[in-house]
């Protein structure tokens, strides 16, 4: 608040009382937070939105994860969620197709998705895509919260999840396998306690979500060597330490094994950088989404201008997927929302 003080040339107990809505600022007073927050002036004089209880979000870590964060977030979200509706307004979305299996093991959890989807076995190409596909709306964690893993929740019938982009690509595949299995498992938040056990079950539904059991089984390598785990894990595109803490759950590796693979993978550094990665996920709806409208002439500034955000903050949202500049116009997004197409992911 100090340094919002500073940047706007207002007093923090102005700003106390403009928030609480003891003290209304003057016009000129608004277009000085506005440049200082770099936000539209119309931001500031938008109704409030419909605020998210922290308890709502499925935080990793909730302890670890500071106030601050999780507020930062929370508001990225809800701009998000702004974004979302006005896409959804103008396109025709994938339905939400979500199970539901609260209290159920999250083995079998997982192997309930996968059938219900008819997933059988086979590897997930895709997380995002299917995702997307059954219904949920996906976007990119602004960078003031890259401590943040990734993140779900519900808004009404609607599931959101954001991802970290900073991470390697298999680890972004676990974590959202890992925020499918808060959705599955964990739909109403405010009765499902997001505590440590909330998160084993989500990380292990993410385990066997993305390695089935049978196929794990089957495929595996028998002699467990870090060379022949690194070629094995491309089948199901997660990363080495998922691979060697599944096969460790489900009795592939003993005790000894498992311990002494995790020192070989750190003696390397391979904890932290994922040996042989592949190329990180993306959003084809919304790639799709902003390829339509950049066909049709929109710039950045017709959807930041509805919305009442800056262009800066949209392109934090949507996996870096920016819409190149060209000229447009009001009549033409008038008629682009009257035409409503269907967006399919492939």
């Amino acid at each position: 608040m100090q340094e919002l003080a500073g940047r706007a040339g207002v007093s923090t107990r102005s700003l106390t009382d403009f928030e609480g809505g003891t003290q209304t600022p003057s016009a000129a007073t608004k277009l000085q937070l506005a440049r200082a927050l770099r936000f539209p002036v119309e931001f500031l004089s938008d109704a409030d939105p419909v605020e998210i209880p922290a308890a709502a979000v499925s935080f990793r870590a909730l302890t670890r994860t500071t106030a601050r964060k999780r507020d930062q977030a929370i508001s990225s979200a809800i701009v998000a969620f702004e974004l979302a509706s006005w896409i959804a307004n103008r396109f025709a979305l994938p339905a939400t197709d979500i199970p539901q299996f609260p209290g159920i093991d999250p083995e079998t959890a997982a192997e309930a998705v996968r059938s219900n989807w008819g997933l059988g076995e086979k590897p997930i190409s895709n997380m995002v895509h299917l995702l997307e596909a059954r219904g949920v709306r996906v976007f990119t964690l602004v960078e003031e919260c890259h401590e943040i893993d990734a993140f779900s929740l519900w808004d009404g019938v609607t599931p959101y999840v954001f991802f970290n982009t900073t991470k390697s690509a298999e680890h972004g595949r676990m974590d959202a396998a890992h925020e499918l299995g808060h959705l599955v498992l964990h739909h109403d938040p405010l009765a499902c306690l997001r505590d440590r056990a909330a998160e084993r079950d989500a990380q292990r539904f993410a385990g066997a979500f993305l390695m089935p059991e049978r196929s794990v089984k089957a495929r595996a390598p028998q002699q467990a060597v870090l060379s022949n785990l690194i070629a094995a894990k491309h089948h199901w595109k997660v990363s080495l330490s998922s691979l060697v803490v599944r096969m460790h759950g489900l009795g592939l590796l003993s005790d000894w094994q498992y311990r002494s693979l995790f020192v070989a993978m750190s003696s390397r550094g391979y904890l932290q950088l994922e040996p042989n990665s592949g190329p990180r996920e993306t959003s084809q709806v919304l790639a799709k989404a902003l390829g339509l409208l950049r066909d049709r002439g929109f710039t950045p500034s017709d959807i930041a201008h509805d919305l009442h955000v800056g262009v800066e903050t949209l392109n934090k949202l949507i996996f870096g997927l920016t819409l190149t500049p060209l000229e447009g116009s009001g009549d033409a997004l008038q008629q682009f929302a009257a035409q409503r197409p269907e967006l399919r992911v492939i």
